[in-house]
């Protein structure tokens, strides 16, 4: 077994689509992507949790704010829910088990303090720190339960979508239900804000239909990229951008990351994604070092206002969704424009390329593979159909590794009609 481990060899995807440049392997990829100065976007997303910025300025436009364009209108949520078959009769009418009260929570959360939201034994994870608040607001029936079960007495949080290790939210959607009477709105709101101050942070709660739902309600999600460049990079790209890759690879033990990351470069614990040569040795061509900002809007716009299957850029996902219905999202909107990081220890601050995604659903690690993927083909100079073109395959190293969770954002989850209004950049 040892030996056949140590025989096996692993090829690059042969892709036959057209580009001006070789397009990066996978570990290339791996080193361009990682090799920067993320931590001045982590910064800058600890800001826009403890509400000290914004997105919108980052970008120098009109400030996004629920306020100025709600998103989550309670009203159109009730309302719609009394449209369903199960909402005739109103919630406050029924008694017993019914009369039960639900409360929408809207959070914002720093994504490099916890280790994603879902909840996982031994981990600082954002819904472990929310179900723990919560436990207060438990109705004595359900406190019992739990009680007798030798288990924590904790709330449960169904939210709309979980979050990876290292992504922000400005506006994470979850719902709690109790049958408890006497519960305020503005108790809750002390409850999570008090378990991790300037990490965690209460935008809104209030109480809304029984039948919503954080994730089956909602109509699109609103991710945001931000990726920093380089001081020598200038996110245009000419005929001359050409260099050793040598020279733009790093010592993956002492790197800005190091082994934490390795199963992202090995697609999730997938070893088909290392890439080698017929002899075990890195390739040494000559590659792409930079790559155009406008030309990865102009690969994404293609995908804005079609129905298409994201599977191959998907990854760690069950079998059994890895085809079908399951794997299909509407795009509404796909966006790459520049900005800069102010920061009060630079002057110029730091330039960085702003992704915006809006869909009516997201697989798992698609949105950071659909941009690591559109930056290499774009630094390949490939043609603005190639995204689509990708859509065909039926190998998952045809697209890249995932981008850094450091960069992804959740911006919010609607729940009314998508409206581009509530796009950054237009």
């Amino acid at each position: 077994m040892e030996n056949e481990k140590e025989n096996k060899v692993y090829v690059h995807y042969t892709h036959t689509h057209p580009s001006k440049f070789s397009r990066w392997t996978a570990r290339e990829s791996f080193q361009f992507m990682y090799k920067r100065p993320w931590q001045r976007v982590l910064d800058f997303y600890s800001n826009v949790v403890t509400g000290r910025c914004s997105l919108s300025e980052l970008l120098g436009i009109e400030d996004l704010s629920p306020q100025t364009h709600p998103i989550h209108d309670d009203g159109e949520i009730v309302e719609a829910s009394e449209k369903t078959e199960f909402g005739n009769v109103l919630t406050k009418d029924r008694g017993g088990r019914w009369a039960r009260l639900t409360f929408k929570i809207v959070l914002s959360y720093h994504g490099a303090s916890f280790d994603g939201w879902q909840k996982q034994p031994g981990l600082n994870t954002v819904q472990g720190l929310v179900e723990a608040s919560l436990g207060t607001f438990v109705d004595e029936k359900k406190a019992q339960q739990l009680k007798e079960k030798c288990l924590p007495v904790e709330g449960n949080a169904v939210v709309a979508g979980r979050t990876d290790k290292g992504v922000t939210a400005v506006q994470q959607v979850c719902s709690f239900y109790t049958w408890k009477k006497d519960v305020k709105v503005q108790d809750i709101e002390d409850a999570i804000n008090g378990s991790a101050p300037g990490k965690l942070r209460v935008i809104s709660i209030s109480e809304v239909s029984r039948i919503f739902h954080p994730n089956f309600s909602a109509k699109w999600r609103h991710y945001f990229y931000i990726f920093p460049l380089n001081d020598w990079e200038d996110g245009d790209q000419n005929s001359e951008g050409e260099i050793d890759v040598q020279k733009i690879s790093f010592d993956e033990k002492n790197g800005e990351h190091g082994s934490e990351h390795d199963s992202e470069f090995n697609g999730g614990g997938d070893s088909d994604n290392l890439i080698f040569d017929d002899d075990g040795e890195f390739g040494s061509r000559k590659k792409p070092s930079t790559f155009s900002i406008s030309r990865v809007d102009q690969l994404l716009q293609q995908l804005e206002g079609k129905l298409l299957s994201y599977k191959i850029f998907a990854r760690d996902t069950k079998a059994s969704r890895n085809i079908g219905p399951p794997t299909e999202c509407f795009v509404f909107h796909a966006r790459a424009t520049e900005a800069r990081l102010q920061s009060s220890n630079d002057g110029e601050g730091t330039k960085v390329m702003c992704i915006e995604l809006v869909a009516n659903r997201f697989l798992r690690k698609m949105v950071r593979v659909l941009v690591a993927t559109s930056i290499r083909e774009a630094a390949a100079g490939a043609e603005e159909d190639a995204l689509l073109k990708l859509m065909d395959a039926t190998c998952r190293r045809a697209t890249a590794t995932p981008a850094p969770p450091d960069g992804l954002c959740l911006v919010d989850v609607g729940y009314t009609e998508f409206d581009r209004k509530n796009c950054f950049i237009r």
